[in-house]
């Protein structure tokens, strides 16, 4: 099943997406804790490009497509933003974080344990993030 959303780059939209999640996540078989994690994990990547990428910039779309085939769950995250490859990201030292008290930039290590499989790619001005969740029968 294949299901799709765009929404405006502005943090308003945020709930527009949590309530796309839940309406495509619900029908699943999942606990509530996995649909938490998952929704939080495309939620992160969804309000970083918003906010790093697009500067909140409302003109600006992100389009996220869901797929769900066999045993694993497949979101498509796509937008012309700034490209930023979680790939490449370097997690903070967690010490360093706690001892400065510092806000912020622990979300993609959370995507990065939530999701079973990351895949990026930019080309021709188009960012693509594939966040996959993969399941047993």
């Amino acid at each position: 099943m294949l299901h799709k959303l765009k929404i405006s780059c502005q943090t308003t939209a945020l709930s527009e997406l949590r309530a796309f999640m839940e309406k495509v996540l619900d029908p699943l078989c999942l606990s509530e804790h996995e649909q938490h994690q998952i929704k939080l994990a495309v939620e992160e990547v969804c309000a970083n490009l918003i906010i790093h990428s697009h500067q909140c910039n409302e003109e600006d779309i992100i389009q996220l497509t869901f797929h769900h085939l066999d045993n694993q769950l497949i979101f498509e995250i796509q937008d012309q933003g700034e490209a930023f490859n979680m790939l490449e990201y370097e997690a903070p030292d967690l010490k360093n974080v706690i001892a400065q008290k510092r806000k912020g930039g622990l979300g993609i290590i959370l995507v990065k344990k939530i999701m079973d499989e990351i895949q990026f790619e930019s080309k021709s001005g188009t960012n693509i993030c594939r966040l996959i969740k993969r399941f047993s029968s």
